[in-house]
């Protein structure tokens, strides 16, 4: 089966591999010769799907091609590839950390129609465009009328130098407005037989490069440029007008540049669509190839604005304090967005934001977008005041950075979120948001062990709610009359311990409540993954919450299963405690909350990530190249199918011994 499943994932792949390919193709064709059907991001999306899936596919290798009939064809002496692309911060971030420059030269990248021209002793000889990277098209006739375009050098040069022709926006709005943006109708001004228009085009340039018989830097023999600074110096020289350059020193200036670009970009005399960065030195044989390494086209997206961070308020969710900046209307990957994603306090302080700064926002998936870097703070901009008193017990806020809580375990707003938490925990459907809230706010339920003393004859008089609802609803409470010792520690909410958390408690050898009621901080920080600070948090935590989890147990309502033997050791007659698992994909026969439930009631541990300590990743795709497939096979861990997974509960639960304790 496992077999039949992997050939038909096999098939899959290659259809849809087949399918981006003649996606790309048509695509590249409309873009170079006729007008776009889809966005640059969407195109860029079917590139990066295909690099993903196929990433030695020859069409990956291959440029897109322009081309018009009727005009002669030349060999460029630059060679005109596609550059490597990054659409955020953490990919331009990663090629920046390969790349490792000592300086990144930063230039506007230009949205128009590339072109060469060709001199011969300083005398303009051709202008060949993009073609198919080696060959193009001869337009000389139209590029003599071009502005920017010299017709002889003041010096001898022999060789090419790459631009880009522009439309600006003044002209195309009183021109050309019947073209869908300024690159399509330069495009198709700048390949007219007639030659009507050309005198409204640009070429701004960013590149040269001497033959062996070339004059370059002043008049030299030597064809080679000194730096990417010494060639932008000579095509100045030569009356060029060449492209917006800064230097920066780290990858972190650059992506702050990037936003203040962003905020430019509207009142910029021609169309841009991101950054060109590059290293400082010339590396002729790295620029040949079809995607040259050392250079990336750090380009914008519609999931990015600039905007102006107008207020914050502060969320509250149980003893957590959220910032959520409030941000001028800007318009957002098809939404109108005002609010903006701040994480915590420190995210405010790194970036230095203040009320009024212009900030770059970004929504990338995420339903609340969130500020990602600052682009200006303005004069008038004042500092943001943050709350230092939580607002329903008084009691002083704690700043880690990371977060800003209120420490008391008793406040009345933890009090709620701890009830709430450990119905989510325990997974009890229809005790909803709302009926929890009413209740506690009536002063009914203040403690879990007050949810399991509720009647239905107490729930029936609720508004919208009746008698079927309540039984119901009771019903789905007491159906749950035992759970983990890990699942019953997370489900009271305590600062730091989730379930993964509490998991490693007991795993760390702490496996009954007891246990951990007279833990010791030096015990607790002996645990891998748990440190002095939280190893404090939980000691307190356990110590505040210890009278009402004595009393929930002393009620009756709930039990906490006994361990199924000594945590974090495999038992052989048992395959599942003490080991790992990891979950991808969909399972068949159960979600896989419910399976990771039976992981951990049967004594093994459900991981959320794959890494060198897991024991088995399921699936029910085992040839998938997912990245979690990948990494399970680079760190040796077992891959199985669902119904291997099946197998190892069923003998697991055959064979399970209750510790005695």
């Amino acid at each position: 089966m496992a077999g039949s499943s992997g050939k038909e994932r096999i098939a899959e792949l290659e259809q849809r591999i087949a399918e981006l390919e003649q996606l790309i193709r048509k695509n590249q064709e409309l873009y170079y010769n006729a007008e776009p059907a889809i966005s640059d991001e969407a195109f860029d999306a079917l590139w990066a799907e295909l690099e993903d899936l196929d990433p030695v596919n020859p069409l990956l290798r291959r440029i897109g091609e322009d081309r018009a009939d009727g005009w002669p064809k030349s060999r460029h002496i630059i060679p005109m590839g596609s550059q490597a692309k990054a659409t955020d911060p953490e990919s331009f971030k990663a090629w920046a950390k390969k790349v490792a420059f000592e300086k990144y030269i930063v230039q506007y990248k230009l949205d128009g129609a590339s072109l060469e021209l060709q001199y011969e002793e300083g005398g303009l000889l051709r202008a060949v465009t993009r073609g198919d990277g080696l060959v193009g098209d001869d337009i000389t006739a139209n590029a003599r009328k071009m502005k920017g375009v010299p017709g002889r050098l003041p010096s001898p040069f022999s060789g090419g130098v790459r631009g880009e022709v522009l439309m600006a926006k003044a002209i195309h709005k009183e021109k050309y407005a019947d073209k869908a943006n300024c690159r399509n109708a330069a495009n198709g001004i700048m390949k007219r037989k007639d030659g009507a228009g050309s005198e409204d085009l640009t070429v701004i340039c960013y590149d040269a490069q001497g033959t062996s018989k070339s004059h370059s830097e002043g008049g030299g023999n030597d064809s080679a440029f000194a730096d990417e600074l010494g060639k932008l110096a000579w095509l100045a020289a030569m009356g060029f007008s060449s492209v917006r350059t800064e230097i920066f020193a780290t990858p972190e200036e650059v992506v702050d540049y990037r936003g203040r670009v962003m905020a430019l970009r509207p009142n910029l005399e021609f169309d841009i669509d991101g950054l060109v960065v590059k290293g400082m030195s010339i590396d002729d044989e790295d620029l040949a190839k079809p995607r040259p390494d050392k250079q990336i086209a750090f380009k914008f997206s519609p999931e990015e604005a600039v905007t102006r961070l107008k207020a914050i308020v502060w969320s509250e969710s149980g003893a957590l304090y959220t910032p959520i900046g409030i941000v001028d209307p800007v318009h957002l990957a098809g939404t109108t967005v005002q609010r903006a994603n701040l994480c915590n306090p420190a995210m405010i302080r790194s970036m230095k934001l203040k009320i009024g700064s212009m900030v770059v926002i970004t929504k990338r998936g995420e339903i609340i977008p969130k500020i990602e870097t600052l682009v200006e703070n303005p004069q008038d901009s004042v500092d943001i005041e943050q709350p230092t008193l939580c607002a329903s017990c008084g009691t002083a806020l704690v700043d880690e950075g990371t977060r800003l809580y209120c420490p008391n375990e008793l406040c009345p707003k933890k009090e709620l979120h701890r009830i709430e938490k450990w119905l989510t925990i325990l997974d009890i459907r229809d005790f909803g948001t709302a009926l929890v809230k009413r209740l506690h706010e009536t002063g009914r339920v203040r403690t879990i062990a007050d949810l399991y003393s509720l009647a239905v004859e107490e729930l029936e008089n609720l508004e919208r709610m009746g008698r079927t609802s309540a039984q119901k609803v009771l019903r789905n409470l007491h159906a749950v009359e035992e759970v983990s010792l890990a699942e019953f520690i997370a489900g009271f909410d305590l600062e730091d311990v989730g379930l993964l958390v509490a998991e490693k408690l007991v795993q760390g050898g702490f496996s009954t409540l007891d246990s951990l009621f007279v833990a010791r901080e030096e015990d607790l920080v002996k645990i891998d993954g748990i440190a002095e600070t939280m190893a404090r948090t939980i000691t307190r935590g356990l110590a505040a919450v210890r009278s009402e989890m004595e009393s929930l147990l002393g009620s009756g309502a709930i039990r906490i299963r006994p361990s199924v033997m000594a945590p974090g050791l495999p038992d052989p007659a048992n395959p599942v405690a003490g080991r790992s698992f990891c979950f991808t994909g969909e399972l068949r026969t159960m979600k896989r909350p419910e399976a990771e439930k039976k992981v951990r009631d049967l004594g093994g541990r459900a991981a959320s990530a794959v890494g060198k300590g897991l024991d088995y990743l399921v699936t029910n795709d085992p040839g998938s190249g997912s990245s979690k497939n990948r990494k399970a096979a680079e760190y040796g861990v077992a891959i199985i199918g669902e119904d291997e997974f099946l197998g190892l509960l069923e003998a697991a639960a055959l064979n399970v011994q209750p510790l005695r304790l």
